[in-house]
């Protein structure tokens, strides 16, 4: 009567073949990877190198998020001094130096996003979660960022120089037609 046991030698090989697989992980993460891709079209589970991988599968959520956090903060941050420029400041000096590169860079950040959501659908829910709280952060930027160039007390700015939410659509922000100087001013202290 056959035993219907593996033999120990196979189960042994295949232990020794996971260990190496880890190992790889460390020595040559690109070649690994292209080795669980392999594994995985193959439907060979059981060589996976399973802790490696859920690793870098919850690493590239939290990355790709970051990296989305990070394009709209700049796209706040750059809305936000170009409204004040535009609505209150009227600075002839800002506008002459300054206000050129933050629609350069909304433009830019516009991009990154646009092209980040459409490589990485499963992002676009996310920015319902993210954009109030990178609101947040861009607001406390650019009031810091704009007070370092204020040249006189009257330009100075402080946490009610902006709205306490975004008085902005995702889709407003995202039209590469529009500006905040449009919006209405009286979201505006």
């Amino acid at each position: 009567m056959k035993s219907l046991a593996r033999p120990k030698s196979t189960s042994l090989n295949r232990i020794f073949r996971r260990e190496m697989m880890k190992s790889l992980y460390e020595i040559d993460y690109y070649k690994w990877l292209e080795q669980q891709v392999f594994l995985l079209k193959n439907r060979d589970f059981e060589q996976l190198d399973l802790d490696n991988l859920l690793e870098e599968l919850e690493s590239s959520l939290m990355s790709c998020k970051r990296e989305l956090r990070s394009y709209l903060n700049v796209l706040f941050l750059h809305l936000l001094k170009y409204h004040y420029q535009k609505t209150v400041l009227n600075d002839p000096w800002v506008e002459d130096r300054v206000a050129h590169l933050w629609l350069v860079s909304i433009i830019n950040a516009r991009s990154q996003i646009k092209l980040l959501l459409e490589e990485n659908a499963h992002l676009k829910p996310v920015v319902a979660e993210i954009f109030p709280e990178t609101y947040q952060m861009a607001k406390r930027a650019a009031i810091k960022e704009m007070n370092s160039h204020a040249r006189s007390t009257a330009q100075r700015l402080n946490k009610d120089s902006f709205p306490d939410q975004c008085p902005w659509t995702f889709e407003q922000t995202m039209d590469d037609d529009w500006l905040p100087e449009e919006v209405n001013d009286e979201k505006f202290v």
